[in-house]
């Protein structure tokens, strides 16, 4: 009866882990740079990408149909910051645009409750879409400085974290 729901939920399983791989891909290039603000923003967005597929798979047990754990694309091997941001803004406006149709399609077969959970991510890959977007702002706005900035608070972290504690 809901196979049409199984086979939407199980499209947005493979396209949330292969968003997981691409973002933690760039979590590691980031924080390898000293980018340290977006290497937490990608891990970060990784983890929520994570806890949508925990959902998505709650929904389709709970629909009794099989989880299908196989991402849909390969990694973009890309280490330039800008080409990473680019590629995140579009990854999520894209998800946000299918969740949208699924959602209507699930509505159509009469399943009121994938409806709301693909509405649901719809708002939240918004939300990571809008972020992405205002670093790619900032980077266009600063350039390189926007870089060095973050390089320079990981260096002070490291430095204030190096330091003995003063003696009395």
């Amino acid at each position: 009866m809901h196979e049409k729901s199984i086979e939407l939920l199980n499209k947005a399983v493979a396209d949330e882990l292969s968003a997981v791989h691409q973002y933690m891909y760039f979590h590691f290039h980031c924080d390898d740079q000293g980018y340290d603000l977006l290497s937490n923003l990608f891990k970060r967005t990784a983890i929520a990408e994570m806890l949508h597929i925990e959902r998505l798979a709650d929904r389709i047990l709970f629909l009794k149909g099989e989880i299908e754990m196989t991402a849909s694309s390969s990694v973009q091997k890309k280490q330039n910051v800008e080409e990473m941001l680019t590629l995140a803004a579009k990854m999520e406006e894209e998800s946000a645009k299918e969740y949208n149709l699924w959602a209507n399609e699930c509505s159509k077969n009469a399943d009121s409750v994938s409806k709301q959970l693909f509405e649901g991510l719809v708002a939240e890959e918004e939300v990571h879409y809008n972020q992405y977007d205002t670093e790619l702002d900032n980077l266009k706005k600063f350039g390189d400085r926007y870089l060095a900035l973050q390089s320079i608070e990981r260096s002070k972290v490291m430095n204030t974290a190096a330091t003995p504690p003063a003696q009395n």
